[in-house]
């Protein structure tokens, strides 16, 4: 599923560093480390007419990216959400937002690996978008398996929320030549990871199921939905899932912060059959919604 371009952003307001600047002067330097070797983490929140989803979680697992990832200095947890306040107030935007948070390594001295060369400390980058949720979550979603790999921990370990998603990006362009809208990926043991985009959940016999995370993103939305299915008394397993049980799933449905609760109708040409007719997707999402005030910041109070 192709995003189309969005004339309320031509003309935003994008915090680099320490200040805001126009769409057009965005820009960070050909010595940033983002633009040297892809080093840099990121998060992306969604902005609901209740506030701010999740913030402080997503906040949690930047900060801990940017440790495993040994930045010398991290900016302190109120420069952040000042920046998103600040970002959000200037454009007016209260809802159907998405943010993309990026912190980079920042500039280096001159081009090379070792991050010795960044010497002038860490690059915040806040980009506020108009942007509804990416997916139809009424119609559903087609997708397929590629045969790119998701990272297992031997490898990259997906718990570092970085920039670098080179595996991501050759998976998602074997789903556009599929004429579909993602692309399902494997862990190295040939068990399902996630998708190249987000989580992903299956309902059998009115249980909840999804892979164990060991080579994908902890995601927030996926652990919000677990913790809704418990505490509604939804049976939820997480183990490692193959391929065929997907197969003869009743459900199947994708989780993330672009898209929300994705259902998923199609898999490598299969129809999801549901034969059980469950309901369970529509009631999950239901809960989703209504969580939105409960998890929401609101920017005021930033």
């Amino acid at each position: 599923m192709l995003q189309e371009f969005d004339a309320r952003n031509a003309e935003i307001k994008v915090w680099i560093g320490q200040g805001l600047v126009s769409r057009k002067d965005a820009k960070v330097s050909v010595l940033d480390s983002s633009v040297q070797g892809g080093d840099a983490v990121w998060e992306g929140l969604r902005v609901y007419e209740q506030g701010i989803f999740c913030l402080d979680k997503h906040l949690d697992r930047l900060q801990d990216s940017a440790q495993a990832m040994d930045f010398v200095e991290i900016p302190p947890r109120s420069f952040i959400k000042n920046a998103i306040k600040q970002t959000l107030l200037v454009n007016g935007m209260n809802k159907d937002t998405h943010i993309r948070l990026t912190l980079t390594r920042g500039e280096k001295i001159t081009s090379g690996m070792d991050p010795r060369l960044n010497q002038s400390g860490p690059l915040l980058i806040v980009l506020a978008e108009w942007k509804p949720p990416v997916y139809d979550n009424t119609k559903g979603i087609r997708i397929m398996t590629s045969a790119i790999r998701r990272n297992s921990p031997m490898h990259l370990d997906s718990k570092i929320h970085h920039t670098n998603l080179i595996n991501n990006i050759l998976a998602k362009i074997q789903s556009n030549y599929a004429g579909v809208d993602s692309a399902l990926m494997l862990d190295n043991l040939g068990f399902i990871a996630e998708m190249n985009g987000t989580n992903i959940f299956m309902v059998k016999n009115n249980e909840l199921i999804t892979p164990t995370a060991d080579a994908c993103l902890h995601g927030i939305t996926r652990a919000l939905v677990i913790k809704l299915a418990r505490e509604n008394s939804i049976p939820v397993i997480e183990r490692n899932v193959s391929l065929t049980e997907l197969y003869a799933a009743d459900e199947a449905f994708g989780t993330g912060s672009m898209g929300e609760l994705t259902p998923i109708t199609e898999v490598d040409g299969r129809t999801v059959l549901n034969r059980s007719n469950s309901k369970l997707t529509e009631h999950l999402i239901g809960l989703f919604n209504e969580s939105h005030h409960r998890w929401s910041v609101e920017i005021n109070d930033l």
